[in-house]
């Protein structure tokens, strides 16, 4: 009996579901792998013809030895994400604009300098793209946002040494995304 529900519920998310109950997504963007090797997903529901309920998470935990001095390159964190989306023509296609809160817990530093930058921002933020349908289970989602908000912050001299040169709570509003992405529909 076991083995059959759990048979059901695997057909239930895996097979293709016809086009009228298209209700969910999952979607991932290559971009995000890109930058530093960001791990992420985006999980969507469909509340009606032009609205979706979207949340999302990105990790990376990576830090990249540039040098044996010290030098390191990392842009770790965990950030989530919840909002919701308008599509003025019909849900997982088409145009949409989005508003979403997001929390991001940062270290990101050594691009440019030896300077580290760590803490949490908490705000609001806006983005727009579009979804271009390949297969009815398969969709290319471009798209671009920004966010604003407040972070509390520490800024350090280098990544070992722990010596704070700055650290607060400010406001800040900066790039939140360019979007690459893999969506799945189903």
């Amino acid at each position: 009996m076991k083995k059959i529900f759990i048979v059901a519920i695997l057909a239930v998310f895996l097979l293709p579901a016809p086009a009228e109950a298209r209700k969910f997504s999952i979607s991932t963007n290559v971009l995000g792998y890109l930058y530093l090797g960001t791990l992420n997903m985006e999980a969507s529901y469909g509340l009606s013809q032009h609205w979706s309920l979207n949340a999302g998470a990105q990790f990376n935990p990576f830090t990249f030895k540039l040098s044996d001095d010290g030098r390191q390159l990392q842009s770790r964190q965990q950030s989530y994400e919840l909002g919701v989306r308008l599509w003025p023509w019909h849900i997982f296609s088409g145009w949409w604009i989005a508003g979403k809160a997001k929390y991001q817990e940062y270290n990101r530093g050594g691009l440019f300098s030896r300077r580290t930058e760590e803490g949490d921002g908490f705000g609001i933020g806006l983005s727009a793209g579009y979804s271009y349908m390949i297969h009815p289970n398969l969709n290319l989602e471009f798209g671009i946002g920004l966010w604003s908000g407040i972070k509390k912050y520490a800024v350090y001299d280098c990544p070992s040494c722990g010596l704070t040169t700055e650290s607060g709570t400010k406001g800040f509003i900066m790039p939140n995304e360019l979007l690459l992405s893999l969506v799945y529909v189903f």
